[in-house]
């Protein structure tokens, strides 16, 4: 038997060493790895949280960066509820590259699909080379949610993953969500299948 409501499929993508395998372990581990190894193909993770006191479960899928596994990448977009797509402030180039990035998780997955952009590093502000006024300008100009993060000191980090989810969440309530359509990246948990039912009967939902 499920201990959740729902669960959503997320995947986190952007260029390598943007910290997305370390946005990851922040988020389901508390904790902070230096020294972290390529990701090859894609890693796993999970949390939970809780939406108006609805447990959320999270399946994370951490994605290559490199170019060589674009194509294996991409095979993670199809069923994905959300994405976390991420560059590092201070570096020029993994803000250019978002621009593909974009273009694939449009082609590949699902219109509805939640897109949250992050600029990781916040921790070295100092040293950032794209400006909060640019970052906000490009999530603006594509329908993007933005936010900074730090995947050391954990700012942000947990909030990313709470907003997002929270929107995907209202999306289900405004009817957006066929949550009976399981390529949508959404799965029903047991506790919630019988409001599930109910709402097919009243004509709001087409499971079977």
């Amino acid at each position: 038997m499920s201990n959740y409501a729902y669960l959503f499929k997320y995947i986190i993508i952007g260029d390598t060493g943007v910290g997305k395998s370390c946005m990851l372990l922040q988020f389901t581990d508390k904790r902070f790895q230096p020294v972290h190894d390529l990701t090859i193909g894609a890693e796993f993770g999970s949390n939970t949280v809780t939406i108006n006191n609805k447990p959320i479960k999270l399946l994370i899928w951490d994605t290559a960066g490199q170019e060589l596994f674009r194509s294996i990448t991409r095979f993670y977009y199809r069923g994905a509820a959300a994405a976390l797509l991420v560059f590092d402030i201070t570096r020029r180039k993994t803000f250019d590259d978002l621009t593909s990035w974009l273009e694939d998780a449009r082609r590949d997955a699902s219109p509805y699909m939640t897109i949250m952009l992050v600029g990781n590093k916040s921790d070295l502000a100092d040293r950032r080379v794209v400006s909060v006024e640019e970052a906000e300008q490009f999530a603006k100009e594509h329908g993007l949610i933005y936010i900074e993060a730090s995947a050391k000191t954990a700012h942000n980090i947990d909030k990313a993953f709470v907003k997002t989810t929270s929107t995907i969440y209202k999306k289900i309530q405004d009817g957006i969500f066929d949550v009976c359509n399981e390529t949508n990246g959404i799965t029903i948990g047991y506790g919630e299948r019988d409001s599930v039912v109910a709402a097919k009967r009243r004509g709001c939902c087409r499971c079977s």
